[in-house]
């Protein structure tokens, strides 16, 4: 057959599978025919637009490629987003990637807030922290960035949420075979025109150059070198980094090849990033190669949607679009015959909507922090969006109704190869939505008031310096990021009142916020540390606490000061790295063991006493152990004895069970939908954060309580197994929050009532915890309630302490422990009546000494007379204050203006402003007055048109402040009576 008649994607691909040095056929005749047969395969597959693997591939060790056998079978090409995600995975894990579940959007990494890449679970191993479990591995892989949240919906791309398909290797394949699998992949099984494909490659990478070009065959005119900013890799300052090189598709091929952009959205997107993980950036700048390269891509599921189903944009695939569809139901719109401003909204709830469902599925809820923030921003977003669009309650006619959750539903429907579990957290996922739209359409109200406020402030202000009317920026992009108010319909509004708006500061707050986020949230950062030549020397360290105290040991690394060294001195703090440990390492909410090692000289019989203040993992699976050397030297290479507080660790043991079975009580009482968001097992308490909407009732903790104590009265048998994770879920296990898994895993199991995936050391029978309290039950954040608890020994000395504390007031209060509650009772209303009289009096001295103010109340104005008291009343308390004003309002009869200040306290201001109805006729409100004049006073406050109060901190100001209301009020009254 001739070379000139195959379509130019085939010929490296037969060029690649035949000419390989590393191809273990020879080329005979015989071969050739069969080289034949597999071309006409492909030739006819490529004609008819079927996929089916005519050749498919095995890898050696060395991850050569060799053709096996030809498959009958004929696939269609795929086109839908679930198969163009099984089409990636598939065709990987055929060349020996193992397929690897998503991780969480909530990474287990603090240098970034959320899950940004496919790439971020193999961060330890790129950085040679932890050794690598298989030499290469693909995922789809959940990722969220914000970075870009402007653009979603107005652009063809951007997303918040979104699939990444990735290939990772491990120092096992490198850049010819990652290439050539791209190319085969996308031309081949994904069927794309090779004319239709360029490449980008980093401007001084010659090798990857001439892998596309000589091996691939891809012509020059359609390779584009690029610089460093676009196709170089770096993951910080210093660190792993290299170059990458990237595959467009071209949706206009009929532009011609002269003066292309691959930048140009109208005709390119990039759909595959191929990166070369090769160099190590040092702080001087320069690069040293890796010891081990690597390889990570990543390939855009909706892009490949797009593209493959021939659609304009990426919220047009059948990924996004049916979530659109639901929103255009809602709104009563037609997405075909919208205009573009109401396709926006459509595609911007559409996205947001994803990343929220798969946010609170993975135990982020709405607040005002960290990724808490993230989703409460997404909901208020998708929120004011659909208020835009007119959508009003929900489907049922409700119009107090949600209309978030119905809109989550059909996310959760779409999520059945995503995310097969996310249908278990249903119930969660909408009630939360529910609760807060409801919340905020409340907020977006009060947003509403004050823009309106803001804008008679701008009249007011303009109308005073005689200039235009204009509303700051900061005030602008407060309405924004606060209240949920987008810009344009602040302008829109302005503009009705006659009020500009200074959209460079708006530009100003905005730029802020969006550097900030970018630092902060969108940069895996990657650091070839001093650890990574640690672990060449030390390796993991074995545990043997589970079934023992005490054991002899090995010291094989100290850090002093985080520097390696070979001995340290008694008195120094010391990080101890030994071959193996009865210590616990701090892990799944348990903290580290304490406990000493000792190391006794045979030939001077001195002693070595290093006492242990906590275990930490460090650089993958080492265990170090923390401490002070109390007598003696520590020398690397010295036999140890390592022995474990075992009260200490029994302490924990009980709490870390007493946890379990608290998450099982709750379960059963308040319901299974509760899940965990945070745990502390320590010595002296535990602690349990968990998702629920609302605070747990007294009888519901009574409920609890008794529960677990039953619990522990059956003398339970605890059983723990390692067996593989599918096993253990398939058997119920419940997995802790944040922490990360194998393959296979430790099950702990108390029958009957609790089985969890667990690390951590336990009791071996239910009786051993003794007994259990729980000592406070509190909201932490929006969604999230906190347990804290104490069982075993730490339960014990809490009732002993709260018993001594009882005899104590009983011998006080002079009555049995029973009479108690009634005795306080009857003490608190005493109080309370003593405190009723007090307040009463100063109120009632407080308007005395109002009657002496009314005498000098001063006159202003011409055309009506307004009487006028600013005066300070020294010592006089808030409420008295606000009696006093009332007071001289009611005496000195309308017209009148009353602002009283005084000093209740050490750094503390109280204001009071009263207007009667006349004054605020004029358009003078108290509200708005007394703020900048509490603001002299290191306060603020504010109220009604007619009474205000305010507050402040600096007493020291209060009479310049007086004086100031004193000279606004005449000056305002003279203008207005004039």
């Amino acid at each position: 057959m001739e070379a000139s008649k195959l379509p130019s994607s085939l010929a490296p691909f037969l060029s690649f599978t035949i000419n390989s040095p590393k191809c273990h056929f020879p080329v005979s005749p015989g071969f050739r025919n069969y080289r034949d047969s597999i071309v006409l395969s492909l030739i006819s597959r490529t004609s008819r637009k079927k996929s089916s693997r005519a050749i498919q591939f095995i890898r050696n060790a060395s991850a050569s490629v060799q053709p096996l056998t030809k498959e009958p079978a004929q696939e269609e090409l795929p086109t839908s987003g679930n198969s163009i995600r099984r089409r990636f995975l598939e065709f990987y894990a055929a060349r020996g990637h193992k397929v690897l579940p998503s991780s969480s959007l909530v990474p287990d990494d603090p240098t970034v807030l959320l899950t940004i890449a496919g790439m971020l679970q193999f961060k330890p191993i790129f950085l040679g922290k932890v050794a690598r479990q298989v030499p290469c591995a693909t995922t789809s892989q959940r990722c969220l960035r914000t970075n870009d949240i402007e653009n979603v919906g107005r652009t063809s791309r951007h997303h918040t949420f979104f699939e990444m398909l990735g290939n990772f290797s491990f120092g096992d394949y490198f850049k010819k075979e990652a290439i050539k699998w791209a190319w085969e992949l996308s031309t081949i099984e994904y069927g794309l025109p090779a004319e239709n494909l360029w490449i980008s490659v980093y401007e001084n990478d010659e090798e990857t150059y001439s892998i596309w070009h000589d091996e691939i065959g891809v012509p020059t005119d359609r390779i584009k070198k690029m610089g460093e900013e676009d196709n170089f890799w770096t993951s910080g300052a210093t660190g792993p980094c290299g170059p990458c090189s990237e595959i467009y598709y071209d949706f206009h091929p009929d532009r011609g090849h002269s003066t292309v952009d691959l930048n140009d959205d109208t005709r390119f997107i990039e759909f595959y990033n191929l990166v070369f993980m090769q160099f190590n950036k040092k702080e001087d700048g320069s690069l040293e190669p890796l010891k081990q390269k690597n390889i990570d891509t990543g390939m855009g599921l909706e892009r490949m949607a797009r593209i493959l189903q021939k659609v304009p944009n990426n919220y047009e695939t059948d990924l996004i679009f049916p979530i659109i569809e639901k929103v255009s139901e809602l709104a009563n719109v037609s997405y075909a015959l919208a205009d573009n401003a109401t396709k926006t909204k459509l595609k911007v709830i559409g996205d947001h909507m994803r990343a929220i469902v798969y946010l609170i599925s993975d135990g982020v809820f709405p607040s005002n922090i960290g990724r808490g923030y993230v989703v409460r921003r997404l909901i208020r977003r998708a929120v004011r969006m659909g208020r835009l669009l007119d959508i009003r309650g929900d489907e049922n006619g409700n119009l107090e109704g949600a209309f978030l959750p119905i809109v989550a539903e059909k996310v959760i429907d779409l999520s059945r190869e995503i995310d097969p579990d996310l249908k278990s957290s249903k119930s969660r996922i909408l009630e939360e939505l529910k609760r807060e739209e409801l919340r905020f359409v409340v907020t977006l109200e009060r947003g509403e008031k004050l823009l309106d406020e803001m804008l008679d402030d701008a009249l007011e202000k303009a109308k005073i310096n005689n200039t235009n009317p204009c509303l700051l920026g900061k005030d602008a992009f407060l309405l924004y990021d606060t209240y949920g108010f987008p810009v344009e319909i602040t302008m829109e509004v302005a503009d009705e009142r006659g009020v500009s708006i200074d959209m460079s500061g708006f530009d100003v707050e905005m730029e802020n916020q969006r550097r900030q986020s970018q630092a902060a949230h969108n940069t895996v950062k990657l650091t070839v540390e001093n650890g990574s030549e640690l672990t060449e020397n030390i390796s993991d360290t074995e545990f043997i606490g589970y079934d023992t105290l005490y054991s002899k040991a090995v010291i094989k690394g100290l850090l002093l000061s985080g520097k390696s060294v070979v001995e340290v001195s008694q008195g120094n703090e010391v990080e101890v790295l030994l071959d193996r440990t009865p210590f616990y390492a701090e892990s799944g909410g348990q903290i580290g063991d304490r406990g000493v090692l000792k190391v006794t000289d045979t030939e001077t019989q001195k002693t070595t006493v290093i006492e242990i203040a906590d275990v930490q993992k460090s650089l993958g699976n080492i265990f170090v152990h923390k401490g002070v050397i109390k007598e003696g030297s520590a020398v690397v290479g010295r036999e140890v004895e390592a022995a474990v507080d075992a009260k200490l660790r029994q302490r924990a043991k009980v709490h870390h069970t007493a946890t379990h079975l608290l998450q099982a009580a709750l379960k059963k009482v308040i319901g299974q939908e509760t899940s965990q968001a945070g745990s502390l097992v320590a010595f002296e308490r535990l602690r349990f954060d968990f998702n629920f909407h609302r605070q747990v009732l007294d009888h519901e903790l009574t409920k609890i309580e008794d529960l677990i104590n039953e619990w522990i009265g059956d003398a339970t048998p605890l059983q723990t197994k390692v067996m593989p994770i599918a096993d253990a879920k398939s058997a119920g296990a419940i997995a802790m929050f944040g922490e990360k898994y194998g393959e296979e895993v430790r099950v702990v199991n108390v029958p009957g009532v609790s089985m969890e995936l667990c690390g951590g050391t336990h009791v071996s029978n239910t009786s051993e915890i003794r007994g259990f309290k729980i000592i406070s039950e509190q909201g932490i954040s929006s969604g999230v309630r906190r347990i804290e608890a104490v069982a075993g020994d730490a339960f014990i000395e809490y009732v002993s302490d709260r018993d001594n504390y009882m005899k104590q007031l009983c011998s006080t209060l002079k009555v049995k422990a029973e009479e108690v509650p009634a005795r306080v009772g009857a003490i608190m209303e005493e109080l309370r009546m003593v405190k009723t009289e007090v307040s009463a009096a100063r109120a009632k001295m407080a308007v005395y000494k109002a009657s002496v103010l009314a005498n000098n109340a001063s006159h202003v104005g011409t055309s009506i007379q307004i009487r006028v008291v600013v005066e300070l009343m020294e010592d006089t308390d808030a409420d008295s204050l606000k009696s006093a004003a009332e007071y001289l309002v009611d005496v000195l009869q309308d017209p009148a203006a009353i602002v009283l200040g005084s000093c209740p306290g050490e750094d503390k201001v109280s204001l009071v402003a009263a207007f009667s109805p006349s004054v605020v006729s004029m358009g003078i409100q108290a509200g708005k007055f007394i703020g900048p004049i509490a603001k002299m006073c290191g306060g603020g406050g504010g109220g009604r048109p007619n009474f205000a109060q305010a507050g402040g901190r600096k007493p020291e100001n209060l009479s310049s402040a007086l004086e100031k209301a004193r000279t606004d009020l005449v000056s305002v009254l003279s203008e207005k009576t004039s």
